[in-house]
């Protein structure tokens, strides 16, 4: 259940054209104390409720327990969230050994496409595409549950 990703940011739009799948997501935090992040999130046409620990130093890597929950639920829990739902179609891209997870942001958010790979070890290698940018990982202001609260559109 630990989580190991960096993060990074998108410099074209390249990556759509090697992306194996787009799917959209809309989700909410009913949490965002840093320590302990309850997130609900509807992916297409699947529910999930997530819960993330305090990321380590390097902000590469932290606690993640993840359980699907019913749309229904899901649609529910979203009623319930603090302020500042998030939307984003999320592209699968293959790269080498590994997927990027693209998420290219709509309303508050708009203009910012943020890629992400997970890893099996903070130090194992992966390919970095030309589209690939400038790393975040562990820069706060770029985590979800960040966004919900101070969107891009307002840096």
């Amino acid at each position: 259940m630990l989580e190991i990703e960096r993060k990074f940011l998108v410099g074209s739009e390249d990556y759509k054209s090697e992306a194996r799948s787009k799917t959209r997501i809309v989700q909410g935090f009913l949490n965002t104390d840093p320590n302990r992040t309850v997130r609900v999130r509807i992916k297409g046409d699947t529910g999930f409720i997530t819960v993330k620990g305090k990321s380590n130093a390097s902000g590469t890597s932290r606690f993640e327990w993840e359980k699907e929950i019913s749309v229904v639920d899901a649609e529910s829990l979203l009623k319930l969230c603090e302020k500042g739902i998030l939307d984003k179609d999320r592209y699968e891209v293959p790269v080498g050994n590994h997927v990027y997870e693209v998420d290219e942001f709509r309303d508050e958010n708009e203009g910012l496409t943020v890629a992400e790979i997970e890893l099996n070890d903070e130090n194992e290698l992966f390919e970095k595409p030309a589209w690939l940018g400038v790393e975040v990982t562990g820069e706060v202001k770029y985590y979800n549950s960040q966004l919900s609260k101070t969107p891009f559109n307002l840096w």
